[in-house]
């Protein structure tokens, strides 16, 4: 089993593997003075890395939420979404509205991704 604790919280993991599947905890952008482009950016990245280091890749993640501080901000997501998913590889997905999900953050992402 894989776990791995989030440094500045010690409460929780960053991804925990149970029977060859992932789960990848809150992934919020590591600068949240960027605009919604730079946020997604961001966390996309952060989820490429964290998936390479558990020994997958994005072609294994099987469902994604997004958690957004404002829905109309989805047509940007979907923008940088396609350069990390191709028509090849779509997880499932769904987008939820949050009232706060902290200062300046406009998204946070929560992921689940088969072992390759």
């Amino acid at each position: 089993m894989i776990t791995r604790s989030l440094p500045y919280e010690g409460l929780l993991h960053e991804i925990v593997e149970h029977n060859g599947v992932l789960y990848l905890g809150g992934i919020v952008p590591e600068n949240a003075g960027l605009d919604m482009t730079g946020q997604a950016d961001d966390v996309l990245h952060q989820l490429k890395t964290l998936l390479a280091g558990a020994g997958s890749d994005l072609s294994c993640v099987l469902q994604v939420t997004i958690f957004m501080a404002e829905l109309a901000d989805k047509a940007a997501f979907n923008e940088v979404w396609k350069r990390y998913f191709t028509a090849n590889h779509l997880p499932a997905r769904a987008a939820v509205g949050v009232a706060d999900l902290g200062p300046g953050v406009r998204l946070e992402l929560t992921a689940i991704a088969a072992r390759r």
